[in-house]
């Protein structure tokens, strides 16, 4: 093989490359940035357009559906989603994967500015905003002190915020909690109507006063000097003094009408950390940016802040980072680990410290040949690229075993060191190239993949296949090269002597040993063929039969520490009683030994992706955070079912408990959709789901969409008898919004603060409906009437939001796991929702993880299909033969048996983790039958007879087989006993290798040289009868 000879002629060159190398990797791995998760563009984008003031229907009415239509026309939209809640809209539009996401929002910016003028003139500029990962904060913290909140705010606003946005890579500091001061302008009923004022125009003065108008310019001498008029108010005095003119002619001032207060807004919301009141601060990272980067950016500011306020004390309620950092440190350790016990199988099989050294080398060549290539890239390092590292760590050694171990062999057979080295790389390197390029071939369809889990895996893909063609460079040219300079072997004369010595003579000896029992065998596989066959056909018969008893589910959860638990009381409730609900769901979660901090906020459910429909006073949320994995003995999942059994005994409140995990970027488990036109009909059959549902074993916190009506006072203006008082609706509308909610009229801004100026009514002239019905509205003639003069007041029950697929009316029935797989439970509710009749008109359809892990299980199954078919004609090209390629696959079936015994044994899932590694798993297996084959057929190419070359074949390539194997199973021992953060992710991918690649192994030492005689021998007879047909000539019969 001219390149290993290239290698063992110019030794110093090919040192000279690989130091280049490795400094290229160790410059890449300084500037390699550290992630979670590969960066995902996810092709989702959402509209939001708010409309104060107005109900889900008619915003859906007027908003919405017009906004839908436009979306609808984009080229490469997939679907459109929309949910209208009182005085917000948000309307998603989903892509094709791949999308171009920046121009696919400009061209959205262009639907929606079109529509614009055709929406009602006060709705607010419609919002788009790119749905990505980063919409969650990166860290959520919790300043308290010994301050008032007002006070304890302002510090964060004026001194905490500006630092924080100031970091690189932080996009946004959520300010939330405390106290707003406001000055509110409460005036009497009773004088409005004595003086025929409105709050309008109270709200209108105040508004024309409070201002600074630029006069233009006066010529003085030489000098342009700027005229400004002050007009601005400088103290509550000046609000004071406004005169409010009135109707008959006049002014009054504001004092005598109002009474003025510096006072705070109504609290709508609160924070507690540790069961102290606090600030929440969110922060927000840039797309670009990287998360651990950023997070370390900001502690480094925490703690020069703690130093200057030392007051204050700011605390951490969740970081990303932390989970991320101890992530890919238990990968790291798994790799560590995984190469210790690769470098002690070497040593074990080759009892030679410079032979398992010269192999060894694959190892930090290939990792850093890797960080290389990850790096130009664009890549991180995150749990897919170490992941896949991990993975390939014990492969990376493969071809230098093979090259190295019959190099040795013919050292041992008394070959010079450069002739053993050139000779030993020619006679197995096609094989070691084939059976490479096999394994990467596996890869190559997931490049095909769309979706998640195309998103997830690739990094895996690239980086184990840049390792292994790095192995693969290792073991033709530097492996030959050191081989002829290093390798020696050991005789009775250089042979170390004493314990060391018998003990590598004894396990010569069982290595020989195993060898005859080996070859035995293979004499006793090949005289019983049929019984080979059959044995083997029943195990595989027998393991796909074990099948319907593994689960299913699309990506595993995680334990990162974090969960959340959302309280929900009936609408219209008011903060003081869900208040009193979330303490004593915070007293619980505060009894969790392994509970590390709480941060509790009331009022809000928290987060950008609520997009306004998770606040009320009737939400609270808890997030807790556990202390790290490795110092508790319970796994988040079993803290969160002996929680949500002691939250069931609340009454009065829906309160679910749900792990924090990767997840967040698909479905609930279990999601069903109703679609239709009526909400009536919607909510029965979503009513009538929830209760089926709720029966099917394994679920849980079963909920509909549609949830508990709104209740709502609604004003029905009498037209005919507002004319005759010359009064408008939207007269009637103002009046009702300023004297409830109360108008916003101005700005009053001192010290730097800018503080809302609002006019309202007393806080006892709105109670009830009686002060709504004695509310007077005053007409442009400052002529009053009382509101039941001209309306009507009547309770009724509205929805609280509405729901829209593909432009149509939807409900969803969401539902959690619980002791049960995804597949198993959905079937279930399947076959039970099937006997509910659905009325024409209506479609339902299941869009949860279910619907995800099919479309991910059929783009993988079709993956693993296209990467046999690859690995089929990459063995046709190298043996320039079909039959050899054909017999070669046959060590692919077994590998089911393997993986079915592994993941029922570990008792974990099937899901798109545990699918890469069996489609690796593919590539992995046929190396060692194609070690075995090639070599059969080199020993027959020398004149060997066909029985003869298959044992001596089986006997000679047994240790290499053994070797490989070993190594890779081994190196993957670590991940696959799943200890650590993170190893929910990568463990089930290496069960399947290690349990498949086991039991293939030892199958495939038997069935191998079974499938190779009985095949060879068809393939020779119909050679014959087609020759002696086409000829006439009688071939006789190859050896």
């Amino acid at each position: 093989m001219k390149i290993a000879n290239l290698s063992i002629n110019r030794p110093v060159g090919i040192l000279m490359v690989v130091l280049i190398i490795l400094l290229l990797g160790a410059v890449s791995f300084s500037k390699l940035s550290i992630d979670l998760l590969p960066e995902m563009n996810i092709p989702v984008a959402v509209v939001i357009t708010s409309y104060e003031g107005v109900g889900p229907e008619e915003i859906e009415k007027i908003v919405t559906v017009p906004i839908e239509g436009q979306l609808a026309t984009l080229e490469g939209i997939t679907g459109i989603s929309s949910q209208s809640s009182a005085g917000t809209s948000a309307v998603i539009a989903q892509f094709t994967w791949g999308t171009n996401m920046d121009q696919a929002m400009i061209n959205m910016r262009e639907k929606v500015d079109f529509i614009k003028p055709f929406l009602p003139s006060d709705v607010s500029q419609p919002m788009i905003i790119k749905m990505d990962m980063n919409m969650m904060p990166i860290l959520m913290l919790g300043v308290e002190g010994n301050y008032d909140l007002d006070q304890l705010k302002k510090i964060v606003e004026d001194k905490i915020q500006p630092r924080l946005e100031r970091i690189e890579g932080v996009a946004q500091v959520e300010v939330s909690g405390g106290k707003t001061r406001e000055i509110q302008i409460e005036i009497s009923p009773q004088l409005l109507q004595a003086y025929n004022l409105s709050l309008t125009t109270v709200s209108q003065t105040l508004m024309s006063e409070n201002n600074n108008v630029s006069g233009g310019y006066v010529e003085q001498g030489k000098k342009d000097y700027l005229v400004r008029v002050k007009g601005e108010f400088t103290s509550i005095q000046d609000i004071e003094k406004i005169l409010i003119p009135l109707p008959t002619g006049g002014s009054i001032e504001l004092k005598y009408l109002a009474e003025i207060k510096d006072t705070y807004k109504d609290v709508t919301a609160y924070s507690l950390l540790n069961g102290q009141p606090s600030i929440s601060v969110n922060i927000y990272k840039q797309s670009d940016a990287n998360t651990v980067q950023v997070s370390d950016k900001v502690n480094k500011v925490i703690a020069e802040l703690h130093e200057e306020i030392s007051d204050i004390k700011i605390s951490t309620a969740m970081d990303q980072a932390e989970f991320i950092h101890q992530s890919i440190d238990q990968v790291k350790s798994n790799g560590y680990v995984g190469a210790i016990l690769a470098m002690v199988v070497l040593f074990v099989f080759l009892s030679n410290v410079r032979s398992t050294l010269i192999i060894g080398t694959a190892i930090p060549f290939s990792i850093i040949t890797t960080f290389t290539l990850v790096y130009f890239s664009g890549l991180t390092l995150n749990m897919m690229t170490l992941g896949g590292l991990a993975l390939g760590i014990g492969m990376m050694v493969d071809n230098a075993i093979v090259v190295l171990e019959n190099i040795y062999r013919h050292r041992q057979e008394g070959l010079g060191r450069i002739e053993a080295a050139k000779k030993g790389t020619a006679e197995v390197g096609s094989a070691v190239i084939a059976s490479t390029l096999t394994t990467v071939s596996v890869f190559l369809p997931i490049v095909f993949l769309e979706g998640l889990a195309s998103q997830i895996f690739r990094p895996l893909a690239l980086t184990v296949t840049i390792s292994l063609l790095a192995s693969l460079l290792v073991a033709l040219t530097f492996v030959p090269m050191l081989s002829s300079k290093l390798l020696v072997v050991e005789t009775n004369g250089n042979a170390s002597q004493g314990v060391t010595r018998r003990l590598v003579k004894r396990w010569a000896d069982f290595l020989e040993k195993l060898n005859e029992i080996y070859s035995r065998l293979i004499r006793w596989a090949l005289g019983h063929r049929k019984t080979v066959i059959l044995a083997t056909t029943i195990a595989l018969i027998a393991s796909i039969a074990l099948i319907p008893f593994i689960g299913m589910e699309f990506i595993p959860a995680q334990d990162n520490g974090y969960f959340t638990v959302d309280i929900r009381l009936p609408n219209a409730t008011v903060l003081e009683e869900t208040e009193l609900v979330v303490e004593q769901v915070e007293a619980l979660v505060a009894d969790i030994p392994e509970m590390e901090s709480v941060f509790v906020s009331v009022g809000s459910g928290g987060g950008m992706l609520t997009g306004g429909f998770g606040a009320g006073g009737n939400i609270g949320n808890i997030m807790c955070r556990l202390v790290p994995l490795d110092q508790r003995d319970r796994s988040i999942h079993d803290i969160i079912d002996e929680l949500r059994g002691q939250v069931a005994m609340i009454p009065g409140a829906e309160i679910t408990v749900r792990a924090d995990d990767i997840n967040m970027g698909t479905q609930t488990p279990i999601s069903i959709t109703i679609k239709g036109q009526d909400l009536d009909t919607l909510e029965d059959l979503a009513e009538e789901f929830a209760e089926v549902i709720k029966e099917v074993p394994g679920t849980r916190e079963v909920e509909t969409s549609l949830g508990k009506g709104n209740p709502e006072l609604t004003i029905t203006v009498n037209r005919d008898k507002a004319a005759q008082y010359g009064i408008s609706s939207m007269q009637v509308s103002q009046t009702v919004r300023s004297a409830l909610q109360g108008a916003s009229a101005s700005k009053y801004r001192t010290g730097g603060e800018e503080i809302d100026i609002r006019v309202v009514l007393p806080k006892e002239f709105r109670q009830n409906i009686n002060d709504l019905n004695r509310l007077m509205i005053t007409n442009m003639q400052g002529i009053s009437v009382p509101l039941e003069e001209i309306a009507t007041i009547q309770y009724e029950t509205g929805p609280t939001s509405i729901s829209r697929v593909d432009q149509s009316r939807q409900v969803s029935v969401s539902s959690g796991l619980y002791g049960r797989d995804l597949k198993s439970v959905t079937d279930d509710i399947k076959a039970e929702l099937a006997k509910i009749p659905i009325p024409s008109g209506y479609e339902v359809e299941f869009v949860g993880a279910d619907q995800e892990m099919i479309d991910a299980f059929t783009d993988l199954a079709l993956a693993l299909i296209l990467a046999i078919i690859l690995m089929y004609m990459i063995l046709a090209a190298q043996f320039e033969a079909l039959l050899y390629p054909f017999i070669i696959m046959f060590s692919i079936p077994p590998t089911l048996i393997g993986v079915v015994l592994g993941l029922l044994v570990t008792g974990r899932t099937f899901n798109v983790v545990t699918f890469i590694g069996v489609i690796m798993l593919a590539g992995i297996v046929v190396n060692n039958a194609i070690i075995l084959v090639d070599y059969i057929n080199t020993l027959r190419r020398e004149g060997m007879e066909k029985y003869e070359a298959i044992i001596k074949a089986g006997g000679t390539r047994l240790r290499p087989i053994l070797m490989t194997t070993l190594t890779t199973v081994l190196a993957l021992i670590p991940q696959t006993l799943g200890i650590g953060e993170g190893a929910e992710l990568s463990s089930p991918m290496a069960t399947a290798v290690v349990a498949g690649l086991s039991f293939s192994t030892l199958i495939t030492l038997i069935i191998i040289p079974v499938i190779y005689y009985i095949l060879d021998e068809w393939g020779q007879r119909i050679t014959r009868k087609f020759t002696k047909v086409v000829t006439g000539e009688t071939v006789p019969e190859r050896l």
